[in-house]
């Protein structure tokens, strides 16, 4: 367990004296395009430090909590004695992908992505830092917001590896690449992860990040992954998102487009402890097309928050954001989603909808949306909808014979499905689409060996 340190963690000071005295071990096994950028997320930390619900972009989720305990810090990865394949297989079995593993937050030595089409680069941040610096130095740091938000500044601080995926001007990748993020470990767990997609100009790619757990321990994740479309590139982005009650997941979606480019982004939050999810786009060139979906899923005392930020920055661009969710028990879920159109962004159009579904009346959801317009031929609206089940829906499922606990689960999913339709691989979407339905009957289905409640001798999730 050389690789791993122990530290309690009681205020932000203590993550401070943490990197003060591991600095120059993570600098010495890291490489300088990574190290460049620590002092100045150092320093910001230290003003911003972990956000609490007084911070007004997180005012419905209050990380401070959360990110105190005894932890173990991982500063290398861990050896694994037997092939992450042996412990863990996809349900999705019909997908045929290029697929690669995460393993707490570092880049799993054994994987094979196999064949990949000319110039497509599949890999490890680390190694491209070492091999490629100047290509990573173009991207590195440029979108993600390290010097305003604090675990962003955290996220830079500790970055060490991650995914990156770079598909090269006018390539096409047809199978969908697919990244498996476990996490896995005999003790409480905290994992810092930092990823890059690049997609040049006129390429093309689906990738699909599902995040899973295989132990029942407390776990904390920052992940941090910036992304680049260049001119007429399309890119659909899904991650998935299946872990135990007892994680916390702070993932940051920080992406630029540029002329004509279309990216699709899509959170599926199926299952979690608590899940903040930052998604920015950028849309920075001409007649760029920018879509924002996600489905959350809460029941017991899980905590989902959605933040969006849509950035209309040139004219002519469009934008369409989608989120629902459905929360049971005492859950609570929070979406605050922005569309900014600058001065110049003329002929903007951009559409923006947030609606849930509250099946007790203990569950909480909390909803901003927002437009900040300063241009004035543009096309934008935003909605939001909190509400339970359509009384009159449920009557007419019950006068055709349907029982009341059915026509709830057919209601629910008829909720959900205008966000499951939006997948555009058809073996991930029909799994979706059952897995969703599984959750809403109370099976909890996961992936294969994942950690579930009354699964594994355990009943965490159910917390």
């Amino acid at each position: 367990m050389e690789n791993l340190i122990k530290n309690i963690i009681g205020k932000d000071i203590s993550l401070v004296e943490l990197f003060e005295e591991n600095r120059s071990k993570i600098e010495e096994q890291s490489f300088s395009v990574l190290n460049d950028q620590r002092e100045e997320a150092f320093d910001a930390f230290q003003e911003l430090g972990i956000p609490s619900n007084k911070v007004e972009s997180y005012k419905y989720t209050n990380l401070q909590p959360l990110f105190t305990g005894d932890f173990t810090f991982s500063l290398k990865p861990e050896t694994l004695t037997e092939n992450v394949e042996d412990i863990f297989s996809c349900d999705v079995d019909t997908l045929d992908s290029i697929t690669i593993y995460m393993v707490n937050g570092w880049y799993y030595t054994r994987n094979n992505p196999g064949d990949l089409p000319q110039g497509v680069r599949i890999g490890s941040l680390a190694r491209l830092a070492e091999e490629d610096p100047d290509f990573l130095a173009r991207y590195y740091g440029s979108r993600a917001p390290h010097l305003s938000d604090g675990v962003v500044a955290l996220n830079t601080m500790f970055a060490q590896d991650g995914f990156f995926v770079h598909v090269p001007e006018g390539v096409v990748v047809e199978k969908p690449i697919q990244i498996v993020n476990i996490l896995m470990s005999e003790d409480a767990l905290m994992t810092t992860q930092r990823n890059l997609v690049v997609m040049e100009d006129n390429s093309e790619a689906r990738i699909m990040v599902c995040d899973h757990t295989l132990t029942t321990n407390k776990f904390v994740m920052n992940s941090v992954t910036e992304g680049f479309v260049g001119k007429e590139a399309r890119l659909d982005f899904y991650n998935l998102q299946n872990q135990h009650n007892a994680t916390t997941q702070v993932a940051g979606l920080y992406f630029e487009q540029h002329e004509r480019s279309h990216l699709a982004t899509n959170n599926l939050t199926l299952h979690a402890g608590v899940a903040r999810n930052n998604i920015e786009l950028k849309l920075a060139g001409e007649h760029a097309e920018g879509h924002a979906y996600g489905l959350y899923l809460l029941d017991k005392n899980q905590h989902v928050d959605n933040f969006s930020y849509i950035d209309h920055a040139v004219p002519e661009c469009f934008s369409d954001e989608l989120f629902k969710g459905v929360l049971d028990d005492h859950s609570t879920g929070s979406f605050t989603g922005k569309i900014m159109v600058r001065p110049d962004a003329q002929k903007t159009n951009a559409y923006q909808s947030n609606n849930n579904l509250l099946l007790t009346n203990d569950a909480k959801m909390n909803t901003r949306p927002q437009l900040e317009i300063y241009a004035d031929d543009v096309k934008c609206s935003h909605g939001a909808t909190v509400g339970q089940l359509d009384e009159d829906a449920m009557f007419y499922l019950r006068t055709r014979g349907i029982n009341k606990e059915e026509s709830t689960i057919l209601l629910m999913y008829a909720f959900a499905y205008e966000v499951i339709e939006k997948i555009k691989v058809e073996p991930l979407r029909e799994q979706i689409r059952a897995l969703v339905e599984k959750r809403f009957r109370g099976e909890l289905d996961k992936c294969h060996s994942c950690v579930v409640c009354g699964q594994k001798g355990t009943d965490l999730s159910c917390l």
